[in-house]
C-alpha cells in the first residue's frame, strides 16, 4: 500500500531491517514502512527489569514493540500492541543505549518526542490486528520469562511487518497534529 510523501505523490513502503542505522533519521511521520529482523518486546515490567539488572540484548539499533504477544507451544499467535504511553517515563535509557525504533500505539508524550529527536523514530502498528501482525512474526527467544507471558522480553523476528511513522527524529508527531486538529474543529464547531 503506497503512502503519501511530501508533495501529495506516492511512495512505495520504506523497508528496514534491523538493526537500525541512521536511515531511519531520514524518516518523515507518515511515512509507511515494513520492519523486518529482530525486534524485542517490552512493557512495563520489562522497562524495569532492564533499568535495574541491564540490558540483556544489544540495543544499539534495536527495536522495543510495546506487546504483551500470546505465545502458545512456543509460536506466536497474536501480538498486538499496547499503548505505548504507558511506557514514557522509561524509555529513555533505552534510546540513550542506542535504541532506533519504539513500535507501539497511540504515541508517546512529549518527553519521549523530544529524546527521539536526532536518534529514531515511533513506528505505530494499528490496534486490533494481533492475529495477522503475528502472521508476519517468528518467535526466536525469551528473556524475563519468569515475568510472565505478557511482561516478558520476547525476541521475535519481524517478516516485513507494516507500521507507519508516528514521530519522526525531526520532532513531526502525528498525534499531537492529530489533538491539535481535533480540538480547533471542536472550538469552530461548538465555541458560541
Amino acid at each position: 500500500m503506497p503512502a503519501c510523501d511530501r508533495r501529495g505523490g506516492t511512495l512505495k513502503p520504506v523497508s528496514l531491517e534491523t538493526p537500525l542505522g541512521e536511515e531511519v533519521l531520514d524518516l518523515v511521520a507518515g511515512d509507511m514502512v515494513e520492519l523486518s529482523g529482530i525486534v524485542y518486546t517490552a512493557r512495563d515490567e520489562a522497562h524495569m527489569r532492564m533499568m535495574d539488572e541491564g540490558i540483556p540484548f544489544d540495543p544499539e539499533g534495536a527495536a522495543i514493540f510495546h506487546c504483551g504477544p500470546v505465545v502458545v507451544d512456543e509460536r506466536i499467535v497474536a501480538a498486538g500492541p499496547t499503548t505505548s504511553a504507558r511506557m514514557n517515563d522509561l524509555s529513555g535509557f533505552l534510546l540513550d543505549a542506542g535504541v532506533r525504533a519504539l513500535v507501539g500505539k497511540g504515541g508517546m508524550g512529549a518527553g519521549v518526542v523530544g529524546q527521539l529527536k536526532g536518534r529514531g523514530v515511533y513506528l505505530a502498528l494499528t490496534g486490533g490486528c494481533a492475529a495477522l501482525a503475528a502472521s508476519r512474526m517468528t518467535l526466536r527467544g525469551v528473556y524475563f520469562e519468569d515475568l510472565g507471558m505478557a511482561e516478558a522480553t520476547w525476541i521475535i523476528g519481524f517478516d516485513r511487518v507494516p507500521l507507519v511513522v508516528g514521530i519522526d527524529s525531526h520532532g513531526r508527531d502525528l498525534y499531537a497534529e492529530v489533538d491539535t486538529h481535533a480540538k480547533e474543529q471542536f472550538k469552530r464547531r461548538f465555541t458560541l
